[in-house]
């Protein structure tokens, strides 16, 4: 076999979620990040969007099988579009590895998932790693974590040794010479990582169309705390989970103006539980209150920091709007900040969440309106290009972003003087195949989007979802038709029942439906011997008909009664 080493996106490729890159030398696979995907208002009844194992699962090369061993799992950060589908994936994986492999992650990263492994029952631990810690060894893989700055404390860029060269992967990161916690990227491991010569950067890009260096978090402190002040009411503050440095900012504006701190939502309790476990939070005794105990206090004197940034459905932030919680109620003199970008797809429903909140009377600040509350834990250009300076690779693939970003970014390495042949714009599952003096587009491997629903765990075929689509748009029709097993007629008028449909659609497809079938329907006299044809022919009667009288596409649902 050629000494080269593969570079395959299983998820992360022309979208910001679902981050699964495979890096493969002859017979061993290192897996970097096991991320999950948000389901957008088209997807109905779909919680969540699951990278494609599918590549990993096929174990005969004979049916395109991979017939390769896992040597480890290393995951950048604890946001969950890098590590939330390890309690799907990891099951599936087991089934052909046992849970053989090793998983490593910095402390916080790997705490936070840890508490998702536990509650989802997975017999797997993902192991802490600190960053003075040395290299490990995985396989012929070896690899270290590098600190870097991002909207989430211990995110990490790993830096990969293999045989054929070494590889950087560059995962979500910003150069933030100010953050909240004090802990500044590693240029120097970086530039020591740059000296061992770096044949490959996959560079996160989503905010490659924005000129500049994205601003630090340390600039949003002065101005939450001034809001907070200003508040007559109570404070309430939505963000992501995991972002533990805006609730670190929001916690000691609470404490210099004296107000309690209430977590809301399981995610946030979730999160703040391990984050002061770990010492990546620190509230002084007495300064947090239970959320049974807030009817002691003032609105004055609390702070609500509050899980729903993205108005999910019966998320705390969406209950307390709505008026279906029963601690919590929204009062004129309440001041609500959403300190976080809408995930593309969520536009609609925040909007909805805060025209509601805007009708009760309470001041509401959100990104559209103002950049004081939120910045973008993503580089923009010239973070990404600084990468690129202190990496100096030979090849470049730009990840994490949408296809327009990665042509962004296209441009700003040709502004580097990276020429075309140096970088790749991929899809996920497409394989760059690296060897020592080259680099060339390999397999494209089949990927599938994986629809799963959260509370079940259970995937969900894309034909469901077409039929749900399909249910949602033009309504569903269900034809109930009793046929005699001994002559194959059918008995008497079918029975219509529809759902979805106008009153005049209903009776109109009733009369003229039921007459279709009956009179459209034929088959040869004598013992129905084949049933399933018996279906499908009423089926097809029953859609044609449907589609003469009332010009649209109901889901139609023939069922077949033997008598």
């Amino acid at each position: 076999m050629k000494n080269q080493v593969s570079f395959i996106p299983l998820g992360g490729i022309g979208d910001v979620t679902r981050n699964m890159y495979l890096y493969e030398y002859k017979d061993e696979v290192l897996i970097i990040d096991c991320g999950l995907g948000f389901a957008d208002e088209t997807m109905l009844g779909v919680d969540l969007l699951l990278p494609d194992i599918s590549y990993l699962l096929l174990t005969n090369p004979a049916s395109g099988g991979v017939n390769k061993k896992i040597v480890g799992m290393a995951l950048t950060h604890g946001h969950e579009d890098h590590t939330g589908a390890l309690p799907f994936i990891l099951p599936q994986l087991a089934k052909k590895t046992g849970f053989s492999f090793p998983i490593f992650a910095g402390p916080l990263t790997a705490g936070l998932a840890n508490e998702k492994l536990e509650e989802f029952g997975i017999p797997v631990r993902v192991k802490a790693v600190n960053y003075e810690d040395g290299e490990i060894k995985l396989g012929s893989f070896t690899i270290s974590f590098i600190r870097v700055t991002h909207s989430i404390p211990d995110s990490s860029h790993i830096f990969i040794k293999t045989p054929v060269g070494n590889f950087y992967h560059g995962s979500d990161f910003k150069f933030d010479l100010t953050p909240f916690d004090g802990k500044k990227t590693d240029f120097l491991k970086i530039s020591k990582a740059a000296d061992e010569e770096i044949l490959c950067l996959a560079s996160d890009c989503l905010r490659a169309e924005k000129e500049g260096f994205t601003k630090s978090e340390q600039v949003l402190a002065e101005n939450i705390e001034a809001q907070m002040r200003n508040c007559e009411g109570k404070f309430i503050l939505t963000t992501y989970s995991s972002n533990i440095s805006r609730l670190n900012q929001a916690i000691q504006a609470a404490q210099k103006l004296e107000r309690k701190v209430v977590f809301v939502g399981r995610s946030l309790i979730n999160t703040s539980t391990i984050a002061q476990k770990l010492g990546y939070m620190k509230l002084e005794k007495g300064m947090e209150v239970d959320i049974n105990e807030i009817k002691k206090y003032k609105d004055s004197q609390l702070l609500l920091l509050v899980a729903g940034s993205q108005a999910q459905e019966n998320s705390a932030l969406s209950r307390i709007v709505n008026g279906e919680h029963r601690e919590i109620s929204i009062s004129p003199k309440d001041v609500i900040v959403f300190s976080a970008d809408p995930i593309p797809g969520n536009e609609v429903s925040i909007n909805s969440l805060i025209d509601s909140i805007a009708k009760k009377g309470a001041k509401v600040v959100y990104s559209q309106i103002t950049d004081d509350f939120h910045v973008s834990g993503h580089g923009s250009a010239d973070d990404l290009m600084l990468l690129m300076e202190l990496t100096r690779p030979k090849k470049l693939i730009p990840i994490g972003g949408t296809y327009r970003q990665m042509v962004a970014y296209k441009n700003l390495a040709k502004r580097q003087g990276f020429e075309d042949k140096d970088m790749f714009l991929i899809e996920d599952g497409q394989e760059i195949i690296f060897s020592k003096d080259e680099a060339v587009l390999g397999r494209k491997i089949p990927v599938k989007n994986v629809f799963v629903d959260e509370i079940s765990g259970e995937e969900i075929e894309s034909f469901i979802l077409r039929d749900r689509q399909k249910i949602s748009k033009d309504g569903v029709i269900i034809v109930v038709v009793e046929i005699d097993s001994q002559t194959g007629q059918i008995v008497d008028y079918p029975t219509i029942i529809s759902r979805g449909l106008s009153n005049q659609e209903v009776r109109t497809a009733n009369k003229k439906l039921a007459k279709d079938i009956k009179d459209g329907f034929s088959t040869k006299k004598g013992r129905v011997s084949d049933w399933m044809y018996i279906r499908k022919k009423i089926g097809e009667i029953a859609e044609k008909s449907v589609l003469k009288h009332l010009h649209r596409r109901p889901l139609v649902l023939p069922v077949v009664i033997e008598v």
